[in-house]
């Protein structure tokens, strides 16, 4: 076993946010980096500059829409996209998985919601339960780490003025209860389990002014491993670095470091 460095960033435009990933990656340098919401089409996925910072990347992306990645140094095996249960929308540009240093790797972007009374929430919730039929279906008794953008805030520790959220898409009980649901899988919190405090959060919104300097942000970026990989985990943190650099993510990279 050695030591494993593994992180979470919505980067919202992956080739917008060049300069801060060449930056992060140059300060921080991972095994492994779960990408979501890239919004680039293959062909337009800048894979050379990721080959000159030394990674890979196996990738599935819409234009200005969507898209998920997973950037390593280490050679990725069994690479899947989508949810593979025949239903409409495939989630392929939402779901890349793969295996790397014995553990499988599910990386995805849920979708937000809109709001709840619209039929995207209605599609939010059927997601989290396809992935749930994932589980079951492919990752039976196997050590697996979830994470991504989940666009869910679980507890009230995890959002800023959780009395003014209860009706939000993410935070809302009934997404609340189908994020359980899957957790309940088997998933321990990754970041909980070092970070036990509240007020640390993920995503601070462009539409607030000074949401960083003041601390006004949602915790929706997470890293979830099955038991045996919790018991790996020997650190897990939010960086807050990126989002106050030049044309940052309105999200910041939450970081896990593993023995593997």
């Amino acid at each position: 076993m050695s030591e494993f460095r593994m992180a979470s960033f919505n980067v919202n435009s992956v080739r917008s946010r060049l300069p801060v990933l060449r930056r992060w990656l140059e300060e921080c340098p991972l095994d492994l980096l779960c990408l979501q919401e890239t919004k680039a089409v293959d062909a337009d996925f800048p894979l050379a500059d990721f080959e000159t910072m030394g990674y890979r990347a196996v990738y599935r992306g819409e234009k200005s829409y969507n898209g998920v990645a997973i950037v390593s140094r280490i050679p990725l095996e069994d690479v899947a996209f989508g949810l593979g249960d025949g239903e409409t929308p495939d989630g392929e540009t939402r779901v890349v998985r793969c295996r790397c240093r014995g553990a499988y790797f599910v990386n995805t972007y849920i979708p937000q919601g809109k709001e709840i009374t619209l039929p995207d929430y209605g599609v939010k919730l059927r997601f989290f339960a396809r992935l749930r039929e994932l589980f079951d279906r492919e990752y039976s008794g196997k050590p697996v780490l979830w994470t991504g953008d989940l666009n869910i805030a679980p507890t009230d520790a995890d959002v800023t003025h959780p009395e003014n959220k209860r009706t939000h898409v993410c935070f809302h009980e009934d997404a609340q209860a189908a994020y359980r649901d899957v957790l309940s899988w088997g998933f321990v919190d990754g970041f909980r389990k070092h970070r036990p405090d509240p007020g640390e959060f993920s995503f601070f919104d462009y539409r607030v002014k000074g949401a960083l300097e003041r601390n006004i942000g949602w915790r929706i970026d997470h890293i979830l491993a099955t038991p045996e990989l919790a018991e790996c985990s020997r650190d897990a943190f939010i960086d807050r670095e990126p989002r106050a650099w030049e044309r940052p993510s309105d999200h910041t990279p939450v970081v896990g470091v593993f023995d593997l």
